[in-house]
């Protein structure tokens, strides 16, 4: 019987199988090199980072920060045996649902490890580099081995899966977006579900795969199961051969969903409807959306990029979604019609189309400016489920689309070289020089970096401890949000020891009204509402008794022990002069902190 492998390329992939023509043992070796350029590339991705230990991500400083905090958590998961889905170490005294956050609870677990070993740093690193690294390897095997393709195609598109513009945007310190590993594993998998006999053993295994990436990133698993089925659907229409399988291969995805729905229950119950849930992200993040002239444009970080040529086209330098290039995407067209014949082809295509119309948001943007288009998208941004996704993402999900485009189309290429020898040096040639013209200017570059400011002494020496005893927390100035995440990098460093009053998460907003959308940090008191006035204008604004009454009483709803203030920020003066006024207590430097003892005002 005829599998969908066999029409992952035009013709059927067992003409040209991966190891015709090659030499015994040339073919691992190959596959060496191939998984060796894939780590190298990904260190050259983050290069800087490596080479100066005191190098954060330079565009993306406080998502940083917070999967340095979640690597934290996993490793007190394990090692404190913590309730893994809620944390009560941020946001004092509500705490955090994280469930509803990116805990990345099935990275951050198993690596342990390296974080009480050599710090959250490390493992934030290794999980960011490896990660590119093994999407490519795990791309490298499915095109190869469960696609059938030649090692050479196999190689081009699962490199571009890896280090695509869109991939190397997220690289600024999203690991569980650029960790994509699991969705070819899923692809493999599903594809195993038509083998006959085998439905039990193979739903299980995808329903465990299924599991673990939901614990890596939910909004990846939504765009992979959707792109799944539409290429699904189309093998069902395209391919009449494949119909006896139909039996074995339902039976095997009723297992796979039902033992993954049995899993993932209580976690996304926790999540859905557990404290701190929220009912979808706020209206401007679902604005977020990909420019309709970011397709043919070049990332910030490419080869022919630059950010002055890209930032009004993408909300900041983590979500350039798309930034293909001209040359690649006439080539994507061309390939599509040109190996139109495929089923798979075509039901890439469609899942393509799909995903750029969902991108383009509400309405459509081009070059920066809304055209008054609506698009597809409005009418499905307040469905359950999908008003938690960001529009602009559902670009990104055209990176592994382009991927397998660009590998079957260099398999087909080869195929006709071999039936052609007498033109096999030109087809070669202009194969070569199409491929340069469209992928070298999309070729990554190393991440900016930039150095990170020291942890205070008061941090690492433990001389906050006596101040957090019974229950207490720490409040630092300014109160940590999605601005000013750096207390959360403090607080992973001491293992989650030292508690944080409020925080850079996503949180309902419980204000009338307000419908419990995601805000990006607990709902606002007057206290925070002081600081973040202080921060924004360098200025501190007339106080009055009542202010002076609305933060004894924050202070005591954080339960603090101790204000904190470090005296490298621009806005350190300001902040001074408005919490000793603020408070009437005279701070003392200590340990390389202004520190307000502020246990006489709660207690």
């Amino acid at each position: 019987m005829t599998t969908p492998e066999s029409d992952a390329a035009p013709g059927g992939a067992a003409e040209d199988g991966p190891d015709e023509g090659e030499r015994p043992g040339r073919g691992r070796w190959l596959d060496l090199v191939a998984v060796l350029s894939f780590v190298l590339l990904a260190f050259w991705i983050t290069a800087r980072l490596w080479l100066d230990p005191a190098n954060g991500v330079r565009d993306n400083r406080t998502d940083q920060a917070q999967f340095e905090w979640m690597m934290a958590h996993g490793a007190r998961v394990v090692t404190d045996f913590a309730y893994p889905f809620t944390s009560d170490r941020m946001n004092v005294p509500d705490g955090v649902n994280l469930m509803a956050n990116t805990s990345v609870l099935s990275i951050s677990l198993p690596m342990t490890p390296v974080t009480v070993l050599f710090g959250p740093r490390w493992s934030f690193l290794i999980f960011l580099t490896l990660g590119m690294a093994a999407t490519g390897v795990a791309w490298y095997f499915v095109l190869s081995r469960v696609l059938s393709l030649a090692r050479g195609p196999a190689w081009l598109g699962a490199a571009f899966c890896a280090f695509a513009p869109a991939m190397v945007s997220h690289a600024n310190a999203h690991p569980n977006i650029v960790s994509q590993f699991v969705v070819p594993l899923i692809v493999w998998r599903t594809l195993r579900l038509v083998e006959p006999g085998g439905w039990l053993r193979n739903g299980l295994l995808l329903g465990l795969l299924i599991v673990w990436q939901a614990f890596l990133n939910l909004e990846i698993l939504l765009m992979t199961a959707l792109g799944l089925g539409v290429v699904v659907l189309a093998l069902a229409l395209g391919r009449p051969e494949l119909r006896p399988a139909t039996r074995s291969f339902v039976a095997g995805l009723a297992v796979a969903a039902g033992f993954s729905a049995a899993l993932l229950a209580y976690p996304l119950s926790v999540q859905f409807f557990g404290p701190g849930a929220y009912q979808g992200l706020s209206t401007l993040i679902r604005g977020y959306r990909t420019d309709l002239a970011s397709y043919v444009a070049w990332s910030r970080e490419s080869l022919a990029g630059d950010a002055r040529g890209s930032a009004w086209l993408a909300r900041n330098a983590t979500e350039e979604n798309a930034f293909f290039g001209w040359p690649l995407a006439v080539l994507v067209v061309a390939l599509i019609w040109w190996l139109r014949r495929s089923v798979v082809v075509l039901g890439l295509a469609a899942v393509g189309a799909v995903f750029v119309l969902f991108s383009l948001g509400r309405e459509i943007q081009f070059d920066g400016r809304d055209t008054g288009i609506p698009g597809p998208w409005a009418a499905l941004e307040h469905l359950p489920i999908l008003h938690s996704v960001v529009p602009t993402r559902w670009s990104l999900a055209l990176t592994p689309i382009v991927g397998i485009l660009l590998a079957l189309g260099a398999q087909h290429v080869r195929r006709l070289a071999r039936r052609h020898p007498a033109a096999r040096r030109q087809i070669r040639f202009v194969t070569a020089t199409v491929l340069t013209m469209a992928l070298l200017p999309l070729l990554p570059t190393p991440l900016p970096a930039v150095r990170l400011d020291p942890t205070p002494a008061f941090v690492t020496s433990g001389a906050w401890r006596p101040y957090v005893a019974g229950g207490h927390s720490i409040v630092t100035l300014p109160l940590p949000d999605t601005t000013y995440a750096v207390p959360l990098r403090w607080s992973a460093e001491t293992r989650l020891d030292m508690p944080l009053a409020r925080g850079y998460f996503l949180y309902p907003d419980t204000r009338p009204g307000a419908g419990r959308v995601a805000l990006f940090t607990a709902p606002p008191r007057p206290t925070s509402d002081f600081f973040t006035t202080i921060r924004q204008t360098d200025a501190v604004p007339p106080i009055t008794p009542q202010d002076r009454v609305a933060a004894v009483d924050d202070l005591r709803y954080w339960r603090a022990g101790a204000v904190i203030l470090d005296p490298r920020l621009r806005q350190a003066g300001s902040m001074y002069r408005g919490m000793t006024e603020l408070t009437g207590v005279r701070p003392t430097f200590t340990a390389g902190v202004w520190l307000w003892d502020v246990r006489p005002l709660v207690d």
